[in-house]
C-alpha cells in the first residue's frame, strides 16, 4: 500500500497536527479511533521514551497514526552567547519568581538517537520538520514499514523531500501556528499561504499533499480537498480539545483570542514561530534577532515557560496558535472531527448544487 492509499482509506481525512506541549497519546488515540489520524509530537521526547510512547498508542488503537520529530540543528553557540542570552532573560526569570538557570550541557534531544528509536518502533507514518532527511534514512524507515512525510513551506522544499524519496508532503502554509518548518530559504521565503502552497506543490511534485495552516472547520477541510490535498492537518483547532494537554493559561488565551491575535516571533525559541501576541513577544521584539538560534534559546526559556504555566501567567508563555485561533472551540476530539467532516460534506453538496445551477442557466 502507498501513503496515498492510506490517506484515501481514512474514514475522515483529518490529521491531528503534532504540537509539543499539547498533543500526547490521549488525543492521538482519540483522533485515530474516530477515523482520522492522530500524530504524536515526539520532538521533545528523550530517545528512550519514544519506543514506549509508540507502544502505548499501539496498545490502545489498531488505526493508523503518525509520529513527528523536529530535526534540530547541532547547537554550537559562540563564546559568551549563552551568558549574554541568560543575562537578557534574567529580568523575565525574576518576574516569574524562578531562578535563572545555569548554562545547560545539552540543548535538545539527540536527533540521531531519536531517529534510531523511531526506526525500531516503526510507526505507520513519521513526519519531519526543520530539515530534510538523507535518502538513506528515508529508505530505512520505509523498509521498517513507515511512510515518510516531509514538512515543506515552499515548492523547492517539497522538491527536496521528493528527491529524498519521501512518500508525501505536509504543505505548511503561512497561517499555521507554532514553528515555521522552512529550511532552504529565510523566513521571508517561507511565507506562502496554504491555498497557494497546496496548489503549487501539487503541480510540481507527484506525491500526496497534506494541507496545513488556517484550517479550523469543515469549510476549510472542503476547500483544501478541492485544491487537491489528500488530507488536511489541523492543529490550532484541537487546542481546546478535552484530550489536549494545553496548559491552563494557553487554553485561556486561545478562548479569549480576538480577530487577529497572532504574530511571528523568534524571541521564545530562536526560530520563527506563530503564536498569540503577549507581553514577552512585544517587549522582546526589538532584540529578537540577537537571541541564539534554535535550539539554544528554546532550551534557555524552557524553565521560564514552565514557571509561567505553573503560575497561570500567559504573558511569559509561548502561546502557539494559528491565524484563525478565534474559531477554536472546546469539546471531545472525536466529536470535533466528525462534526468537521459532516460540515465538509454539507459545503461540498451546497457547492455542487450551486455549480449545477450555473450550468443549467447557460
Amino acid at each position: 500500500m502507498t501513503l496515498a492509499a492510506l490517506l484515501e482509506g481514512l474514514p475522515i481525512p483529518i490529521i491531528q497536527a503534532p504540537m509539543v506541549g499539547a498533543t500526547l497519546d490521549e488525543i492521538v488515540v482519540a483522533v485515530s479511533e474516530a477515523g482520522g489520524m492522530g500524530t504524536l509530537a515526539a520532538g521533545g521526547l528523550p530517545p528512550a521514551d519514544i519506543g514506549p510512547a509508540i507502544a502505548a498508542i499501539r496498545s490502545r488503537t489498531s488505526a493508523p497514526f503518525g509520529v513527528n520529530l523536529l530535526m534540530a540543528p547541532k547547537a554550537d553557540p559562540a563564546v559568551g552567547e549563552v551568558d549574554a542570552a541568560l543575562a537578557r532573560l534574567a529580568p523575565w526569570y525574576a518576574e516569574a519568581g524562578a531562578p535563572l538557570p545555569e548554562a545547560p550541557n545539552q540543548f535538545a534531544p539527540d536527533f540521531e538517537a531519536q531517529f534510531e528509536a523511531l526506526v525500531a518502533a516503526a510507526p505507520p507514518m513519521a513526519s519531519f520538520t526543520f530539515a530534510v532527511l538523507p535518502s538513506a534514512q528515508v529508505k530505512r524507515l520505509q523498509a521498517a514499514g513507515t511512510y515518510v512525510v516531509g514538512t515543506a513551506t515552499t515548492v523547492a522544499e517539497a522538491r527536496a523531500w521528493a528527491e529524498a524519496g519521501a512518500d508525501g508532503i505536509c504543505a505548511q502554509g503561512f497561517e499555521a501556528g507554532g514553528h515555521r518548518g522552512h529550511f532552504l530559504g529565510d523566513i521571508e521565503d517561507s511565507l506562502v499561504g496554504t491555498m497557494a502552497l497546496v496548489a503549487t506543490i501539487r503541480a510540481a511534485v507527484p506525491l500526496p499533499v497534506i494541507a496545513a495552516g488556517g484550517i479550523m472547520d469543515g469549510r476549510g477541510v472542503a476547500a483544501s480537498l478541492a485544491l487537491g490535498a489528500a488530507a488536511v492537518q489541523m492543529g490550532t483547532a484541537f487546542l481546546l480539545a478535552d484530550e489536549a494537554t494545553t496548559s491552563r493559561p494557553w487554553r485561556r488565551a486561545a478562548q479569549a483570542a480576538t480577530d487577529d491575535p497572532t504574530r511571528l516571533t523568534r524571541a521564545f525559541t530562536g526560530r520563527y514561530a506563530r503564536g498569540i501576541e503577549n507581553r514577552f513577544m512585544r517587549l522582546m521584539h526589538g532584540v529578537q534577532d540577537a537571541v541564539p538560534a534554535y535550539p539554544v534559546q528554546n532550551r534557555l526559556t524552557q524553565p521560564l515557560r514552565a514557571a509561567a504555566a505553573k503560575a497561570d501567567d500567559p504573558e511569559l508563555l509561548s502561546l502557539w496558535a494559528g491565524q484563525a485561533v478565534r474559531l477554536a472551540r472546546p469539546g471531545r476530539a472525536a466529536d470535533m472531527i466528525r462534526a468537521w467532516w459532516a460540515e465538509a460534506a454539507e459545503v461540498a453538496e451546497a457547492l455542487r448544487v450551486r455549480t449545477r445551477r450555473g450550468q443549467e442557466t447557460e
